[in-house]
């Protein structure tokens, strides 16, 4: 019995493990399937089995979309305060430091230049692992400054939506902020600036109802959840049953509150084509 213990222990504990190292593997929440952290990050982060996306962030857009070397990073360094010693589980200040050492950024947003197919643009993307992409001060300033950037260049804007909404440890801050990007925007459009929305899951709450939604082209990840309020809170509040797709990329196409569903795959060409369209 010793020795069949030991064979089993062996067989299933430590052989086990050297065959599949921790954090190597990950399980795809669309169908399933256990995947290669490897084969994921080549297929850009998507099921090769049933294309679910995956959410990333600001780092793996970069590098998706923009020629390569040709970021240059605008605000890097601006981070939001607490002005209201606000405490909900914990002190807002304190969430603050936890998460920028555990994402290593300094908010919900990176903005910057660079080239899309030699075709240069202004480009936003938010973090979803930041306190859930939530829009504060500190994302509503720098996507203004991002907006002026584009403005003042004349070169097209881009910004890339994946968020909770607005920012509730900013309380009525936080909402300003739908007011002033929206405002910015229309600044862009006076000027006769595109700006391409880039739709991914999740985009809800205010920056669904500020920015990501003034788009001039709105394009939208497959299988996204794109809406204001979420559907449960919507199905309580109609009382009734939901249609299928509900809120999601395809839906809202369909709908015409999105312009075009877009593979990752695809998505850098796409707007690259899009760009030379608008400019021609």
């Amino acid at each position: 019995m010793a020795w069949f213990r030991r064979s089993k222990e062996g067989i299933t504990g430590e052989a086990q493990k050297k065959d599949m190292p921790d954090g190597q593997w990950t399980k795809c929440p669309g169908c399933g399937e256990i995947i290669h952290k490897k084969q994921l990050e080549q297929n850009l982060f998507c099921c090769p089995k049933c294309n679910t996306h995956f959410r990333i962030g600001s780092k793996e857009y970069f590098a998706i979309l923009l020629d390569e070397g040709s970021f240059k990073e605008m605000d890097k360094k601006m981070r939001s305060v607490d002005v209201l010693n606000f405490v909900d589980t914990k002190p807002y200040d304190k969430r603050l430091t936890d998460t920028m050492k555990k994402t290593s950024l300094m908010d919900a947003v990176r903005t910057g230049t660079g080239e899309i197919e030699k075709i240069p643009v202004a480009m936003a993307c938010m973090d979803f692992a930041f306190i859930g992409g939530s829009m504060g001060s500190v994302v509503g300033e720098k996507l203004s400054r991002v907006i002026d950037k584009a403005r003042e260049e004349e070169i097209p804007l881009i910004i890339i939506s994946s968020s909770g909404g607005a920012r509730m440890m900013e309380s009525a801050l936080s909402l300003m902020q739908l007011a002033k990007t929206s405002a910015k925007l229309a600044q862009l459009s006076d000027a006769g600036v595109p700006y391409i929305s880039v739709l991914t899951d999740p985009t809800t709450g205010g920056v669904t109802a500020s920015f990501a939604m003034l788009g001039d082209i709105h394009i939208a990840e497959p299988g996204a959840l794109i809406g204001f309020a979420g559907p449960r809170v919507i199905k309580q509040a109609v009382g009734k049953d939901l249609p299928p797709g509900f809120q999601r990329s395809e839906f809202l196409m369909e709908k015409g509150f999105v312009d075009v569903v877009t593979p990752r795959k695809d998505l850098r060409a796409t707007i690259a084509k899009m760009l030379r369209l608008i400019e021609g």
